[in-house]
């Protein structure tokens, strides 16, 4: 069968085991192919439903006794559910705030724990609200503190042997994406948790781009820290409260900077001066969105249902399926490859660059009905959710995206960017 041909795409959702589930999400709009998951993932219909009995039943009837029926211990709940998906121990997950407030505690955490060490270790390719993040606790601290940041030869993955050389005594933090918000580089988190170790140094990764899609092994690795979101592979709703993950022996070493009466010991004894609770809820800041951590548990469920082997293996499967139909019917009409070709080293999206990739991305959007979406300078990001994503919504989208170029259509859109891209 050919593979360029659509029944071949068929063919592959009617063996595709994962299939079923989706018609676990909202899909309100005909003829619209979503690939924005690795943004923002699609609606549960099971959380809708759950949102709705939270409002009307949990707030409209039980009001405030809510507290002591479910609300108070949502965060730790929902922490347990969420370490059984990046291989953590129940006790070491908590969700509270969001991914940049965490990262913000941890990694200002992290530098209290190695005083006397004054780099932090990054790289280019992480995404600019945890770098920024990172400057941003250097200032605060006003003790000297300096960023390294390791440059990717290639815009797309950065070698391990040049992290390494980076990694010195001096390093107090490494702070990385495990997989990169551009190009979709997956590190090797094991082999990278362990140098950075081995130097005396911290690791913090962020989970937001790879949990969900890709097996993580917290716990194997021993990695120390970790943050993530939950709205993007694990479909918990915009904004949604992220988590955050801390190994069980710093957990009463480690200090939260922001002291707030969710992470007080005792905290209904109301005592006037501040004395951390003993485990993960020193963490915790202010009285967490209810509503929100309501959304999150649907996601989290189907995921676990799923099984995050099978959710990559299909996410390889997607990925590849999309680059033979990029090198047959968009290589050739300028569009690169943007990502890692080796799947190996690719977490569970795609990009593709073109010097006009901001306009071709209006166009696949506004009237091709496509939703994927653009990262500068050139990239096109094409999210591949497992969960929901068939191939035949893969082999589609490509077909329109070479329509788009073959008639020329983003030529009518601007080079221009709106706020939000």
């Amino acid at each position: 069968m050919d593979a360029l041909a659509a029944d071949f795409a068929a063919e592959l959702d009617r063996q595709d085991e994962l299939a079923p589930f989706r018609d676990e999400f909202v899909s309100a709009e005909p003829g619209l192919i979503y690939l924005d998951g690795n943004s923002l993932g699609r609606l549960p219909r099971r959380a809708a439903e759950r949102v709705r009995a939270a409002v009307e039943d949990e707030w409209g009837r039980r009001l405030i006794r809510g507290w002591n029926e479910g609300w108070f211990t949502a965060a730790r709940r929902l922490g347990a559910q969420i370490a059984g998906l990046i291989g953590a121990g129940a006790d070491d997950v908590i969700v509270s705030d969001s991914t940049s407030v965490n990262f913000f505690k941890l990694a200002a955490a992290a530098l209290a724990a190695r005083p006397g060490r004054r780099v932090i270790v990054t790289d280019d390719l992480n995404f600019p609200s945890d770098l920024y993040l990172l400057q941003g606790v250097a200032r605060l601290l006003n003790q000297g503190h300096t960023l390294r940041v390791v440059h990717s030869p290639d815009g797309l993955s950065v070698p391990l042997e040049a992290l390494a050389a980076a990694v010195q005594p001096d390093t107090a933090l490494v702070a990385l994406s495990h997989v990169a918000y551009r190009s979709g580089f997956l590190y090797d988190l094991p082999a990278v948790t362990a140098l950075t170790q081995a130097a005396g140094a911290l690791m913090l990764w962020d989970l937001s781009h790879s949990a969900g899609a890709v097996p993580v092994d917290l716990a194997a690795a021993n990695v120390d820290l970790a943050v993530g979101c939950t709205y993007k592979y694990l479909n918990g709703g915009p904004g949604a409260p992220a988590y955050l993950y801390v190994r069980g022996d710093w957990q009463a070493e480690l200090l939260n900077p922001i002291w707030g009466w969710f992470g007080q010991r005792d905290q209904f004894a109301m005592a006037p001066d501040y004395a951390p609770a003993p485990g993960l809820e020193r963490f915790l800041v202010g009285t967490p969105p209810v509503l929100s951590l309501t959304a999150i548990e649907a996601g989290v469920e189907l995921v676990r249902a799923a099984g995050l082997e099978r959710l990559r293996a299909k996410s390889v499967r997607l990925s590849q399926y999309l680059l033979t139909l990029w090198q047959a019917w968009l290589e050739p009409l300028g569009v690169t490859l943007n990502s890692p070709a080796d799947p190996a080293r690719r977490g569970s999206h795609v990009a593709l660059g073109h010097p006009d990739g901001w306009r071709i991305n209006r166009a696949l959007i506004e009237s091709m009905h496509v939703i994927p979406d653009f990262r500068p300078p050139d990239s096109i990001r094409l999210g591949l959710a497992p969960l929901y994503t068939s191939f035949a919504d893969v082999h589609e989208a490509l077909r329109r995206f070479r329509q788009v170029l073959a008639e020329g259509r983003h030529a009518a859109y601007p080079a221009g960017r709106p706020a939000v891209t």
